[in-house]
């Protein structure tokens, strides 16, 4: 007969293994709600050895929203081909299911959780917002933004950031309506920002240069129009 031998982990696969197991338990519920003996449950371990691996649960907590973070940008990650409104809303979509998917993580993310206004999780936040906008930018074919397409981008992440927490908080709108809402929400900023700079003009006209007649941007100047007569 032979019996089974549980395989020992090295030190940083632990770590990792313990990432991944508090960032599903705070994908699912507040952070806060979370205890360190629950992550070593779920682990397999004792609770001594999770704090063998990190000094307390902010420490890991703060890994686990490292990871995530890493993800959220990914998704703003997208082939530079095919038409700009098509591209946006695929990226919409990722984001989307990131926030689905992670609902409590992502607000924990997004507004601090137990570690609001560490340096930590501030900086997490902000390599998050950096990263969608350099995306942003690599997909306007744009490497250095004058002040008004930065205000716009921004602005826009901002805005899809705010609108992913409205939505948790009881998903009252359908979630595929709103992913199309923020990609026309970027092409309307871009076009106001274009009244008022000729810059951005050029760049606006560039944007929806070959997009089809059935795409996102297309769809919302039909939806202004019927809105006008």
């Amino acid at each position: 007969m032979t019996t089974g031998v549980r395989r020992r982990m090295g030190v940083e696969e632990r770590r990792q293994q313990l990432i991944g197991v508090a960032l599903d338990l705070f994908s699912r519920r507040s952070p806060d709600e979370v205890s360190i003996d629950e992550i070593a449950a779920a682990a397999g371990i004792s609770r001594p050895l999770v704090y063998h691996y990190f000094p307390g649960k902010l420490s890991l907590y703060e890994a686990a929203l490292k990871r995530a973070s890493e993800d959220l940008a990914s998704r703003f990650a997208e082939p530079h081909e095919g038409p700009l409104g098509a591209r946006l809303l695929r990226v919409m979509r990722r984001y989307f299911d990131f926030v689905d998917e992670h609902g409590p993580g992502f607000s924990a993310l997004m507004r601090g959780g137990p570690a609001v206004g560490s340096s930590t999780t501030n900086a997490l936040i902000d390599s998050v917002r950096q990263a969608a906008y350099e995306q942003m930018l690599a997909h306007l074919g744009v490497t250095d933004a004058p002040p008004r397409l930065e205000l716009v981008v921004r602005s826009w992440i901002s805005l899809a950031e705010a609108t992913a927490l409205i939505w948790l908080d009881g998903r009252r709108v359908p979630r595929a309506e709103l992913e199309v809402q923020l990609v026309h929400d970027f092409a309307a900023l871009a076009a106001v920002s274009a009244a008022h700079d000729a810059d951005m003009g050029r760049l606006l006209r560039t944007m929806v240069r070959n997009e089809p007649a059935d795409g996102p941007f297309a769809e919302l100047v039909g939806r202004l129009i019927a809105l006008a007569s």
